[in-house]
């Protein structure tokens, strides 16, 4: 196989990933809460061929010198983008919306026994029943939302509950109301290091690996919130379906130059027999 069947093979297999990461922003962009996932590429090792050796060829010259032989090009990162989407109105006094870029919700989710923090821009929040005629808050999946004093748990049986700008949630019962508990609202200082879980959460990398410690990826911050409000998603529709055409064209671009060199590779096995 030539050097550049070889490269456009390479080229390919980077592309469908970049391809299925636009699929998947798509899908959700009536997602609430949904961040867009940017993929940036980088070129692969390439030979540097030095053939002008007269000085009088650099004169007038834009491009570089010489001949760039590479090998292809990889997906180097796959970058979240946590700006803002629009704030849709609800009604609903358990739907809140951050209007901060970067704010995040934290929820304690349980996969294989195992339970860890993680983090969401989707503050559809639900009360699920428990023992003793308490309600805990949770997501939308049943997942506890945590508040700075851990999970969100209080007595059932209440006229009215609201939720403050600050993340403050009270309970009216009759003319006496009462604080039940306070979102825990962080905001992630270096974002990129988030890695994305499925359902709309993200968890903290492996901090040993990295060399970081949690606070120089999340810090407490105070909440800024609207009730009766979501977030809808950042997804810029137009703009993923341009990245879409311009990457379905390099892949028939890079398929095309792997079916031309087969066809030549047959041409020259013809002349040989």
């Amino acid at each position: 196989m030539s050097r550049a069947m070889i490269q456009a093979a390479v080229t390919m297999n980077q592309l469908q990933q970049k391809m299925d990461l636009i699929g998947n922003n798509l899908a959700n962009s009536q997602t609430t809460g949904y961040k867009t996932k940017q993929a940036n590429f980088a070129s692969l090792l390439f030979q540097q061929i030095n053939n002008m050796t007269d000085p009088a060829n650099a004169e007038g010259r834009l491009t570089p010198d010489g001949v760039r032989v590479g090998s292809g090009a990889k997906l180097g990162s796959v970058n979240i983008d946590l700006s803002l989407g629009a704030i849709k109105e609800t009604g609903r006094t358990l739907d809140v919306a951050l209007l901060e870029a970067n704010h995040l919700f934290q929820v304690a989710v349980t996969e294989n026994n195992v339970t860890e923090t993680r983090y969401t821009r989707d503050g559809s929040f639900y009360l699920s029943p428990l023992a003793n005629n308490q309600v805990m808050l949770t997501t939308k999946n049943g997942d506890p939302v945590l508040g700075v004093n851990g999970q969100i748990v209080f007595e059932d049986g209440f006229d009215e509950i609201t939720v403050a700008e600050n993340g403050q949630i009270s309970v009216r019962r009759g003319n006496n109301t009462e604080v039940v508990g306070q979102l825990d609202v962080v905001e992630a200082v270096r974002p990129r290091l988030l890695e994305a879980t499925g359902n709309n959460n993200f968890r903290l990398p492996d901090l040993e690996a990295l060399g970081y410690n949690q606070g120089e990826i999340i810090q407490d911050v105070e909440a800024s919130l609207r009730s009766g409000a979501l977030e809808n998603s950042n997804v810029d529709m137009a703009e993923q379906l341009t990245d879409l055409i311009n990457v379905q064209r390099s892949y028939q671009f890079n398929a095309r130059t792997i079916s031309m060199g087969d066809q030549m590779m047959g041409l020259v096995n013809q002349l040989r027999s």
